[in-house]
């Protein structure tokens, strides 16, 4: 993964414009991933699933809580892209209280899948997600990649969180 450059896609989010009106007042937006990526070096890291457990819990809050560190080490920005649609990553990051870590609706897993970590987690009822990883990206190509062991469609060996914390991205950065 090293050396990649990362996929080019449309991401479909929804943002804030007070000309709609209403109690809803958010528009649709097209994202593309060169414009997150181009001339930055950031953390994406992405995971199964918005309010899943160990997304909600663990992994997500923590890359919130580390987020100025990872600032304070050249990053630009830390996205956390979930194969959720733009309200499901909206209504998620409300509920964590997200006001640094940028979420990424990648509802349609096009990112995801031309990573090679969409997967199928229909055993539990999820349908196509995205396997647990992070990476360091400079500049729209992929510096450090970090993957959790045992890709797989069964659901063998759980759901492994290690290799993607924000802990182990940092290392990688100070070192």
């Amino acid at each position: 993964m090293e050396g990649r450059k990362v996929p080019s896609v449309v991401f479909k989010t929804r943002v804030r414009d007070e000309s709609v009106g209403g109690p809803n007042p958010f528009r649709w937006q097209d994202v593309r991933s060169d414009e997150l990526f181009q001339g930055k070096r950031v953390v994406l890291f992405s995971l199964p699933g918005a309010f899943t457990p160990t997304c909600s819990n663990e992994q997500c809050p923590a890359f919130e809580r580390l987020y100025d560190d990872f600032k304070d080490l050249g990053i630009d920005e830390v996205y956390c892209l979930s194969v959720n649609d733009a309200f499901v990553m909206y209504q998620w990051g409300k509920s964590l209280n997200l006001k640094k870590v940028k979420l990424i609706p990648d509802g349609s897993g096009h990112f995801t899948r031309r990573m090679g970590m969409l997967i199928d987690k229909d055993h539990v009822g999820f349908g196509f997600r995205s396997w647990r990883y992070a990476m360091v990206v400079k500049d729209g190509v992929v510096e450090k990649w970090f993957e959790e062991p045992g890709i797989n469609d069964e659901g063998e060996n759980g759901d492994p969180y290690g290799e993607s914390s924000p802990e182990t991205v940092l290392t990688y950065l100070r070192s």
